[in-house]
Order: structure tokens, then sequence, then C-alpha cells
């Protein structure tokens, strides 16, 4: 069963979801023009890590605070599984739907917390989150949450801003994080300050080998994980024992 959030957890929620909702309309074109187009690439790494697991015509894979859905598109056409979406602004969700609600194998989106989902223990495959985790009002139990609907054996996979590990380049991307991209977002989305939370919320959440550690503490094992572009996201896998 999910933990009960306190209330500073709750209202964290609230914050965030407002935020999103707040972005919607530009979330996707902002995505891809401050990464200049790399997200994508991130993307099909995902799916290229998940490949055994998304070939099967009996899998069932979860993208759990799927946004957009870029994530989802990108499972449901790189196999044969079938893929579920789950995001808690309602917004984005629509947005999603719109992008392959006229494919034959149009992806369920269901409007869900990710730390509170009603699926039943033991019901996935695989489960990818990306950008999502560090969102949440708390990491370990929304790590707790992921691991309770996978079946043994399946496996999490967490896509996710990090500490670049390159020297001089991560002192580059920083001021580029920090100052250059809040004004640019800002100017774009109407909302600075959800531009503003992107470096903070990225500078609270563990590093890679933090985040590692954290996914064994969940009872995670075999967790590794790439540096994706000098370290500025990073790719952790972990199995449900």
């Amino acid at each position: 069963m999910p933990t009960e959030r306190t209330a500073r957890e709750l209202e964290h929620a609230r914050a965030v979801r407002e935020m999103f909702s707040g972005i919607a309309k530009k979330y996707d074109f902002l995505n891809h023009f401050l990464s200049v187009n790399t997200d994508k690439r991130w993307r099909r790494l995902v799916s290229k890590k998940l490949n055994d697991v998304l070939d099967r015509e009996d899998a069932l894979v979860l993208d759990v605070a799927c946004g957009t859905g870029d994530l989802s598109v990108e499972l449901q056409t790189s196999g044969k599984a079938k893929v579920v979406g789950t995001d808690f602004c309602r917004p984005m969700l629509e947005i999603a739907y719109d992008k392959n609600a006229k494919n034959q194998t149009a992806i369920p989106y269901i409007e869900a917390d990710g730390m509170n989902l009603s699926f039943a223990d033991n019901t996935f495959d695989a489960v990818t989150i990306a950008f999502g985790l560090r969102n949440f009002s708390n990491w370990q139990d929304g790590l707790v949450e992921l691991h309770r609907i996978l079946k043994k054996g399946g496996r999490l996979a967490i896509l996710e801003f990090t500490t670049p590990v390159v020297p001089g380049f991560k002192q580059i991307f920083n001021l580029y994080f920090t100052q250059i991209l809040p004004r640019i977002g800002g100017a774009v989305s109407g909302s600075r300050g959800a531009y503003e939370y992107l470096p903070d919320s990225v500078s609270r959440f563990p590093d890679q080998k933090g985040l590692v550690k954290m996914m064994e503490q969940t009872g995670f094992t075999d967790v590794e994980y790439k540096n994706l572009t000098g370290g500025i996201a990073a790719l952790h896998i972990g199995t449900k024992e």
C-alpha cells in the first residue's frame, strides 16, 4: 500500500501539478528547443535498453509521469508490448492523447498520481519514468510504489537530469541551466518560475551514485546507470527481485 503522505508533501504535489498545467501548451516546444532535440535521443535509448521487453506481445509497460507522452509513444512504436501512460496533470495528458489518438494502437492514458497508483501489485513487466521522479514529493516512497507494481524480474528505467561529470563543461552547463534557460523558458511559456524550479529541483535530487543507492535500498538489484551528454542526464536501470 502507498505510504500516507504529509501535508507538506501533498502541498508540493499540488504546486507541481499547477505549475505543469500552466506550461503544458509550450512544454514540448521548449523541451526540444532548449535541449537542441537531445531529449529525443535520450528517450530512444530508454526503448533500446528495454528492447527485450518491448518486443514481447504479452508484455505490459507503464510510463509514469508521462507528461505529453513523448516517451510513451517512443516505447509503443519500438515494439509489440502494450504501453500505458499515467500523469497527474490533465492538460499534459490531453496533449499526449491528441498525439496518437488516430493510431490503431492508441496508448491509453490514465490520470493518476505516480505515488499512489491504482494498479495491483506485480502488474507490469517494465516501468519507465522520464524527468518525473525528482518532482515527486518523496523520492524514496515513489520508488517503493514503482517497485510494488512491477512483476518479479520486471525492470525500472529512470531517465533524469543529474550532475554533469565533465570538468569545464559542468561549469558552462550550470551557467546555461541556472541563468539562460530560465530566461528563455520564462519568456516563451510565460512562467519563469517553472524554469527556475527546474535547476533548483535538479540540484536537490540525488546524484548518479546516490540514486543507485536509493534504488538498491528499495529492493532493486543489478542497478546500473549510463551518463548521457556528459552527465546532463543519466539513465538508471534496476530489476525487481
